[in-house]
């Protein structure tokens, strides 16, 4: 796993996770922004950009080589903690394994209830499909689809070349690996209640009724927690796509201090 860092390492930490088939980058634009005033971390999980060759195993073993680095680096405090998709997921992990790693956390449409059918239809489509899905001409052909029909969600420049040779190589092992532990598996831990986090939960409206699901058990399991749909918006969309529209909502939860 390699981690990217911005901003003086003397401001107060965030580490933001990407989920499945993205990388460090998912981040990279709220990074630039929040590290004027925190030291913001973005790891690389296995299996994903630079960090391909390496076997992904499971949200417990990235969870804990995350828990790893943040007490040889950080002492094992953070300031917040926040993740997408699987991010999200290996974010409240970490809660769990470590109730005092976090003041705050940030977790946007992930699931912590078994979606064994999902997972099986999932795997069987990537199994399938994975390559012609994931070459070069499709991902050439989906940043094309979002800059015509969809502007507001099409990406930089910059992003779209990272998007280009990471999604190509994304080994479809690493796929097959995460629909079976993350979506498959997963079960919310009991440990999270002993979390002194407070927790904002984001999840579009037009995301799947396990994602809500998962929130609202999240929330019952960890009282400290604020639930934010995002109208009309659909997976992940605040953290992939919309970084402004994250900031606007995230940095007044990560300066309140009530």
């Amino acid at each position: 796993m390699k981690f990217h860092e911005f901003g003086d390492k003397n401001l107060p930490p965030i580490l933001l996770i990407h989920g499945g088939g993205s990388s460090w980058w998912n981040y990279l634009r709220q990074a630039r922004i929040l590290s004027e005033d925190y030291r913001v971390i973005l790891p690389t999980l296995n299996g994903h950009g630079e960090e391909f060759q390496r076997d992904y195993i499971s949200t417990e073993d990235s969870a804990q080589e995350i828990l790893n680095y943040v007490r040889q680096n950080y002492d094992g405090k953070l300031f917040a903690i926040g993740g997408v998709s699987l991010g999200g997921q290996i974010a409240m992990e970490l809660l769990s394994l470590d109730s005092d790693i976090a003041e705050k956390v940030i977790i946007d449409g992930s699931i912590c209830i078994p979606q064994p059918r999902l997972a099986r239809f999932s795997i069987l489509l990537v199994s399938l499909f994975g390559k012609l899905m994931f070459s070069k001409s499709s991902c050439k052909l989906q940043l094309s689809i979002m800059n015509k029909c969809y502007p507001r969600l099409a990406y930089p420049d910059e992003l779209k070349n990272y998007f280009m040779e990471d999604m190509a190589r994304t080994p479809i092992k690493t796929l097959v690996t995460i629909y079976k532990t993350y979506m498959g598996h997963y079960k919310l831990k009991s440990r999270i209640s002993k979390s002194k986090a407070q927790a904002l939960y984001i999840y579009g409206e037009k995301e799947l009724n396990c994602v809500k699901e998962s929130a609202r058990l999240f929330q019952k399991m960890h009282p400290d927690t604020i639930l934010y749909e995002a109208k009309g918006y659909n997976h992940g969309y605040l953290s992939a796509y919309l970084p402004q529209e994250w900031i606007t909502l995230v940095v007044p939860f990560l300066e309140n201090n009530d």
